[in-house]
Formats: structure tokens, sequence, C-alpha cells
């Protein structure tokens, strides 16, 4: 499968996510994501970084609902959970609190909230567990080479993170040192960081020996061009995707996005030109990347549609308190996320 067809897929997801805090969906979005990555993934050490990224899903969870005990909530509830000691502030911090009541409208909200943000954790990291970072990044147009290699850091980091872990532990059981607990989360911490980053820079720095950098000179007409359409790209289309994700939606956003996908399409396409290194044995894109991608996509415009469409139906009444319900339409469009479990391929297996 060609790596751009997964995070395209996943960038879907995540934009059906973004739009609601209805927990039921958020956990089929979750649901969605899991199964796809069980179904697809290869052995590579990569393509184990899912739970890391589940794991840190729920931190982020437990640490959203320990702020809405400790510091409060901005929505007004009237169902008490709790009355805790609350020290008293300047007049300068009006508005900040520290204890106080703990409502369930307060613990709600701070939980579909974290909720929303550990499924754009999880669909980033079912990208991570399913698309090479390597092949990724070769795929990438050569007018975006700085980008590429400061990506190829930033990508490769938690993949080689994930596999030290293992590596490290593994040596630890070995020798007969527990692998668990506070002391040895301490003892390998510092290990597992240096070697993440290090061969995480040992492969830009290869990228670069391999002429990924290389450039041919080019007119000044034609480097001026490249920087206007690229910035004007990237502003339009950011624009668009702001106006798409807003509550409500703007007709502008529709007209805009195309209007600078071209403009960008336009600006790497004449940036290209300096580039002289060729590709072997490039990725194809068939078939299946086609409905990969175009699943993953339409879960994320359909869900976007509807939230425009319906305002509040996404969201859970909190004020009164309202036990959650699954919209139809929107379940739907999310399990449009299932198709790469059915049309993508097996990944290769190495042989042991």
């Amino acid at each position: 499968m060609h790596p751009g067809a997964w995070w395209l897929w996943a960038l879907g997801l995540a934009a059906a996510a973004s739009r609601t805090t209805d927990p039921l969906l958020l956990l089929l979005v979750c649901a969605v994501a899991g199964y796809v990555v069980a179904a697809r993934r290869g052995d590579a050490p990569w393509a184990r970084s899912w739970g890391a990224f589940l794991r840190l899903g729920l931190v982020v969870l437990g640490i959203r609902l320990l702020f809405a005990v400790l510091l409060g909530s901005p929505v007004p509830g009237t169902h008490v959970l709790a009355t805790l000691p609350q020290v008293p502030l300047p007049d300068w911090a009006q508005g900040v609190r520290i204890g106080g009541t703990v409502t369930a409208e307060g613990l709600l909200f701070a939980l579909y909230e974290g909720m929303k943000l550990a499924a754009l954790l999880l669909c980033l990291g079912a990208a991570n567990a399913l698309a090479s970072p390597a092949r990724l990044l070769r795929c990438l147009p050569g007018a975006l080479y700085e980008v590429a290699v400061a990506a190829v850091v930033a990508m490769t980091f938690a993949p080689n993170l994930v596999a030290d872990v293992r590596r490290l532990r593994a040596a630890r059981r070995l020798r007969g040192r527990p692998e668990r607990g506070v002391r040895a989360v301490l003892s390998v911490g510092l290990p597992v960081l240096e070697g993440a980053l290090e061969r995480s820079v040992a492969l830009a720095a290869a990228m670069d020996t391999r002429g990924f950098g290389r450039r041919a000179p080019v007119p000044p007409r034609t480097a001026r061009a490249t920087a206007v359409l690229t910035l004007l790209g990237l502003l339009l289309t950011a624009t668009a995707v702001f106006g798409l994700l807003a509550p409500g939606g703007h007709p502008w956003a529709p007209v805009l996005l195309p209007a600078g996908a071209a403009a960008l399409g336009g600006g790497l396409a004449l940036g290209g030109r300096r580039t002289v290194r060729t590709r072997y044995r490039p990725d194809p894109w068939a078939s299946a990347e086609w409905l990969t991608a175009g699943s993953g996509l339409a879960a994320g415009l359909l869900v976007v549609w509807f939230a425009a469409r319906h305002p509040g139906a996404l969201d859970p009444s909190l004020v009164p308190l309202a036990a959650p319900a699954l919209p139809l339409a929107p379940a739907t469009a999310v399990l449009l996320g299932l198709l790469p479990a059915l049309v993508a391929p097996n990944p290769p297996r190495s042989s042991r």
C-alpha cells in the first residue's frame, strides 16, 4: 500500500472525530481505526506504535479529568458530586479557582473533550502503525526537501521509541532485572530517548547523503513564482480547512479549498524542477489506494457536512443533563472507514 493512502484515510477519520463530542461516535471512530490496524499492520518495529498511542490517549484523558476536578469546569452544573477544599486566590486571579464544587456536568464535559483528543491521537497512531515513515518521505515532492528532512526526525521518533522500549525491556528481563515500575522506567528512559533520536537523525543524514537534497539551478523568475504559489496555496488551504471545521461551517470554504489545492500543486510542480534526484521503484497508486483514501476522506466529509447541516446534533446535551445517543447517519459514515480492512493487501511478513 502507498503510505499516502493510509495517511489520507487517517486524516479523514481524524476530521470526523474533530466535529463531535458524542462519546459513542468517538468510540466508534477509535474502534474502526483499531480494527483496521489489527487487520492490516505488519510486523515492522514501527507497526507496533499504535499501542503506545492508545496508552498516550488514556493518559491524556486522565489528565483532562484531573484538571476538571482540581481547576473546575466552564460548564455550570447542578448535580454536585463532591466539594473539595478551595484555595483562596488573589484578586488578579478572578475566574480561576483551585478546588471547590465538582459537578457531573463539568466532569462529563471534560470526559467528552478528553475523548475527542484521544480519538485524534489514535487516528494519527493508526497512520504511524500502517504507513512506513521512510516510504512516505520518499514519496514527498522535491520542493519539500527542507520540510521532509525535518519531518523524518519527527515521524520516525515515535516508532523508534517504541522499538527501543521493547528492546531494553527484553534486555532487562534477560538480566533478571524488573521491567516494570518507577525504577525500571527511570533506568531506561534516557537511553530510550537518546537511541530513538539518534536513529531518526541517522536516517535524515542517510537521505541527505544519497542526494535527497541536490538541487538544479532555476531562473529567479521561476523561484519567485514557486514561492508565491506555494505560500498562496498554503494560506488558501489553511483558511478553507478552518472554514470547514469551524462550528456551522462557512459557504466560502468549499470554494477556497480547490483554489488553494491548485495553487499549492502548481508551486510544488514548479519547485520540483530544481530537484535532480530520481526514484527507484516508485510506489504505485492503484485501486486499493483510491478506495482506502476515499473511504477515510468520505467519512470525514460526510460527518463535517452533517455537523454543518445539524448544529449541535453531534454534541450531547450537558445542561440539562442527557444521555448521549448514537446518530445513525454519522455512524454509517464512520463505518466507511472499515473498507481498507477488506480492500488493502496483506502486509508482507518477515521470515523468521
